[in-house]
């Protein structure tokens, strides 16, 4: 039986994400929260006989969020780009989590082919005592765990 010790939780400070954008890697520093999903696409079975449905996975969809302080030109460039040229433009995300303190080791997810929903394009608050923050919403199309955590 395994026991969790606390100090092997993740902290969600340590770590960093970067974006591969053109063969760039673009070191998202000034991101606050990172967080990708994968939601599972089912289709009702329903079965003579049985009185409850069964569900059969046909599909899968990526999406996510991140919160990030409103200081980078990065994403508005690339908005700027796709408005002059219609090209889109589809990057990679890696996203790690390290935390020394913890046994269970680093994990690292690279999400292909992600592209934002939206893109804050200005920016102003004056009743905000806090520094300016903007709410990005994506899609991905794929993923890969490069390095999973430590099994426990």
């Amino acid at each position: 039986m395994a026991i969790l010790n606390a100090q092997d939780t993740i902290s969600g400070k340590e770590g960093r994400a970067y974006a591969k954008i053109n063969g760039n890697n673009e070191e998202l520093f000034f991101a606050k929260t990172i967080e990708a999903n994968v939601e599972k696409a089912k289709a009702e079975v329903k079965v003579m006989g049985k009185r409850m449905t069964g569900h059969k996975t046909i599909g899968m969809s990526g999406t996510g969020s991140m919160t990030i302080y409103y200081l980078s030109p990065l994403f508005r460039s690339l908005l700027g780009e796709y408005k002059d040229t219609g090209r889109d433009l589809f990057f990679d995300l890696v996203i790690e989590n390290d935390d020394p303190a913890s046994a269970a080791g680093k994990q690292t997810v690279l999400l292909m082919g992600v592209n934002f929903d939206t893109t804050v394009l200005a920016m102003l608050d004056a009743d905000s005592e806090d520094p300016l923050q903007e709410e990005i919403e994506f899609t991905f199309e794929d993923f890969d765990i490069l390095t999973a955590f430590n099994k426990f």
